[in-house]
């Protein structure tokens, strides 16, 4: 089969090149232009020479758009910017240009009222990046002679080009391994990127900049996976695991530090709780098959656990546990529970099981509810929960007060940010040592074939019962935390859905949109599903709309989830790794339906 190049909107590669490299600068140079006349807008952009909110985005992207275009250029020492090819990085990161910049500009007109409030400046940035995508489209890519020639259509030529340089697998060889010292330095700047990133998304100070943000971030870590750079680091710290399990956390760790202001710390422990939650619904649903609509009842039991012996003024049990048996019976009490509902109930399988676990949820809410000494025993206070919870010392450490660090002030937030972080950590352990015993295979196997996985003598309930008992344990875990973190216990938050996580819908889609069986995975996916409807109140009755679409096209793109494992890549793309796309209009003939 004969091979060619072609490119979606012809034009001399020369050409093509320019735009991308001369168009990245000149975005980049459009944002030192004032581009509305009013400071009404967020982020006051009508300073000339220092840009401002949404405009340092656009730099950002027009600046990283024309650095991944001098690999086109073949300059020495920028290979390493886009191992599988320049090409497709270089799209990406255009169109992520253009639609950081559009956005900017359509959300000025729609506040301030019309096209009429931007500048000259506004109108300069909108052309300039158009033009980095105009030349990346242009530029050349190999294609089979066969695929051009049965294309009857520009549109549909357009599609396919699109599709091959934005695809999900590029076609990337192994490289070579770095000096250990230049690796380990990759690492340590990549956790360093990475919490500069999450340190701006989470201090985002209004709606607008946070979508703006997100919209980089997106085109940003998708050009990196098209470019390979992704990959490549995924092999670097398949080599030096316990390195970049070090500087992860040690970034992490460093956060509290960044901030000036507690509020934004608290946003951090909340963001670790949803997290160290949803890691141990990972274990139920990604490793053992087990759709747990009622996970988040768990976490309740051990919030309900510890307030009552942690020493509240409205605690009907009146006594105060210190901080350490407090977790061990918030971990009890939910593993108890765990044992008890799951038993008679896990020999039910797929949609059924989910039912009654859906259900298991609503009557702990309803029992909560009712526990107030007029509908039942007094023991939870009913609606009004139990409040007044102190705060934590621990081996003098007072966990509520402000401390001093050299230059550093550790707000609450801070300090409890920190010992989430250990607990958090403490989880990770727990799964990771569970994923890679027999246990851990067992369970895969159990999602993958039950019937199979029987059939090889594998005693199905008795594992799947001890993954249910594992997951409510750890649930129970950050439950204890998160009662002192929010001085009080109420039923409200331990619901099946609701606009504000935690809830067992916002925990399950955690752990799908992250990626299912691995660690990273619901972390990340627990950051995104806390932080989107945080900084979205601006939408008001819009909100859950917007963010339900976004989740939608999220799936559509990824389905095996943000970061998934080789066995969901597989599984999801396995067709396209062996051919390309159809891009007529004619049916093809498939293995299904020969």
């Amino acid at each position: 089969m004969s091979t060619t190049t072609r490119s979606a909107i012809p034009m001399p590669p020369a050409a093509a090149k320019a735009l991308v490299a001369a168009g990245g600068l000149a975005t980049a140079a459009s944002t030192f232009v004032h581009w509305t006349w009013t400071s009404e807008f967020p982020g006051d952009l009508t300073v000339d020479g220092y840009p401002g909110g949404l405009q340092i985005l656009t730099l950002v992207a027009g600046l990283l758009t024309a650095l991944f275009a001098l690999p086109l250029y073949h300059v020495k020492g920028t290979r390493w910017l886009s191992p599988a090819g320049p090409e497709a990085a270089a799209l990406v990161l255009a169109a992520g240009a253009f639609a950081t910049t559009w956005f900017t500009l359509i959300a000025i007109s729609y506040e301030l009222g019309g096209v009429a409030n931007l500048e000259p400046g506004g109108y300069l940035a909108g052309l300039a990046s158009l033009l980095p995508l105009l030349g990346a489209l242009g530029l050349p890519r190999e294609a089979t002679a066969e695929r051009w020639q049965s294309t009857g259509n520009p549109a549909a030529a357009l599609r396919f080009a699109v599709s091959k340089l934005v695809g999900t697998r590029p076609d990337q060889r192994p490289a070579a391994p770095l000096n250990r010292w230049v690796e380990v330095l990759i690492i340590i700047a990549a956790a360093a990127i990475g919490l500069t990133v999450f340190t701006y998304g989470i201090t985002t100070e209004y709606g607008e900049l946070f979508i703006g943000f997100l919209i980089l971030a997106a085109f940003g870590a998708w050009a990196l996976m098209r470019g390979g750079l992704i990959a490549q680091l995924t092999a670097i710290n398949a080599r030096h695991r316990g390195t970049t399990t070090a500087a992860a956390f040690a970034a992490a760790a460093a956060f509290p530090f960044t901030q000036s202001d507690d509020h934004f710390a608290s946003v951090g422990v909340n963001i670790l709780i949803f997290a160290t939650v949803a890691l141990g619904l990972n274990v139920v649903v990604g490793l053992a098959g087990l759709l747990d609509l009622g996970y988040v009842a768990f976490l309740g039991v051990g919030a309900y656990a510890a307030a009552l012996v942690s020493g509240s003024s409205s605690s009907p049990v009146g006594v105060h546990f210190p901080f350490w048996a407090a977790a061990l019976t918030g971990m009890a009490a939910a593993l108890v529970f765990g044992v008890v509902i799951g038993a008679p109930t896990l020999r039910l399988r797929g949609d059924y099981l989910a039912i009654v676990t859906l259900g298991f949820g609503e009557i702990f809410r309803i029992a909560v509810n009712s526990l107030d000494g007029i509908s039942g025993p007094k023991v939870t206070n009913g609606p009004n929960g139990i409040r007044n919870i102190p705060d934590l010392d621990i081996l003098g450490f007072n966990f509520g007060a402000e401390h001093s660090f050299g230059s550093f002030t550790l707000g609450r937030f801070a300090n409890y940010f920190l010992l989430m972080l250990l607990v958090t950590a403490f989880v990770v352990v727990i799964f990771s040592r569970a994923n890679d015993s027999r246990i851990g295979r067992a369970w895969v196997a159990i999602r993958e074939d039950e019937t199979a996985a029987q059939a090889m003598g594998i005693n199905g309930f008795k594992l799947k019962l001890l993954a249910f008992a594992l997951g409510a344990a750890l649930a129970g875990l950050a439950g204890t935390v998160m009662a002192h973190v929010s001085y009080s216990v109420v039923p409200d938050p331990y619901q099946f859905a609701g606009p504000v996580p935690p809830n067992s819908a916002f925990l399950v889609a955690a752990v799908v949109l992250g990626g299912m069986g691995t660690i990273s995975g619901p972390l990340l996916g627990a950051t995104l599903l806390y932080l989107i409807p945080e900084k979205l109140v601006f939408l008001k009755n819009y909100q859950l709309l917007v963010f339900g679409i976004a989740l939608v096209l999220l799936m559509r793109v990824r389905p095996e989830g943000l970061i998934a494992n080789r066995r969901a890549q597989l599984e999801f793309h396995e067709d396209a790794a062996d051919a390309e796309p159809p891009v007529t209009d004619e049916p093809v003939l498939t293995k299904a339906g020969a």
